[in-house]
C-alpha cells in the first residue's frame, strides 16, 4: 500500500503527444487455488481487430488475494508473458482498474509505469460512485472517489450493463474511452480482453492437476 501510494504521483494521465494506436495489446491473468498463475498477452491490429501476436506465460504466486493489491499477484507472470512479445503495443488495456482504485494506483497504473507504455483499466465492475449512464452505445458518467473524477462508466452496447474505464498512464480519459469504443464493434467487453480471457481459461484447464 506504502509503495502505491508512492508510485501514484508518477502516472501521467495525459496524452504526452499525438496518439497513434496501431497495436493494441489486451492483458489478462487467472489464478487457481495451488497459487499457479497463468498470463495471456494479445495484440490486435488497432484498425481491423486482427490478431498480431500472441504470447503467454506461467508461474506461482504465494502473495494472498487483497482487493486493491492485484498487482502483486500478477505483475511478475504478466511481465513474463510481456518479455516474451516481439511487438511493441502502443496501447496496453488490462482488465483490471487504473486510477478508479481506492488508493488511485491499480494494476494498469503499475503495468503502465513498469512498461513506460500508454495503458488503460477497463473493469467489468466499478470502485467508486456513478451514475448510470444513458442507454445507448456511447453513453457514460463518471466514476467518483472523494468527489475526484477517476474513471467513466461507459456504455458500450446499447441496454447493456457499462464497463468501467480509468487510465493507466500516459493516456487522457476521452482518448482512453475512445480507444474502448473502437475495440468493441459486437460484444460489451474489448476484443483483446475477452481473446486473452478465453486463452487464460485455457491455460489454467492445461495445467496438472
Amino acid at each position: 500500500m506504502a509503495l502505491q501510494d508512492r508510485l501514484r504521483s508518477s502516472v501521467i494521465a495525459s496524452n504526452p503527444r499525438p496518439p497513434v494506436f496501431r497495436t493494441v495489446a489486451g492483458l489478462d491473468s487467472a489464478y487457481d487455488e495451488q497459487g499457479n498463475v497463468v498470463a495471456a498477452i494479445v495484440v490486435l491490429d488497432a484498425r481491423t481487430l486482427e490478431p498480431v501476436e500472441t504470447v503467454t506465460a506461467r508461474g506461482t504466486t504465494d502473495f494472498p488475494y487483497v482487493p486493491g493489491l492485484l498487482a502483486f499477484r500478477e505483475l511478475p507472470t504478466t511481465l513474463t508473458a510481456l518479455e516474451k512479445l516481439t511487438v511493441t503495443p502502443d496501447l496496453l488495456v488490462c482488465d483490471s482498474q487504473g486510477l478508479a482504485h481506492p488508493r488511485r494506483f491499480g494494476f494498469a497504473c503499475h503495468l503502465g509505469l513498469l512498461t513506460g507504455l500508454p495503458s488503460i483499466g477497463v473493469a467489468k465492475n466499478a470502485w467508486g460512485e456513478f451514475d448510470p449512464p444513458g442507454d445507448e452505445r456511447g453513453a457514460f458518467s463518471a466514476i467518483t472517489l472523494d468527489g475526484d473524477e477517476v474513471g467513466r462508466a461507459l456504455r458500450t452496447r446499447t441496454d447493456v450493463k457499462p464497463v468501467f474505464v480509468s487510465i493507466g498512464h500516459l493516456i487522457d480519459i476521452e482518448t482512453a474511452c475512445a480507444q474502448v469504443l473502437s475495440l468493441t464493434p459486437q460484444y460489451r467487453q474489448p476484443e483483446t480482453t475477452r481473446l486473452a480471457d478465453r486463452l487464460c481459461r485455457q491455460l489454467l484447464k492445461e495445467l496438472p492437476a
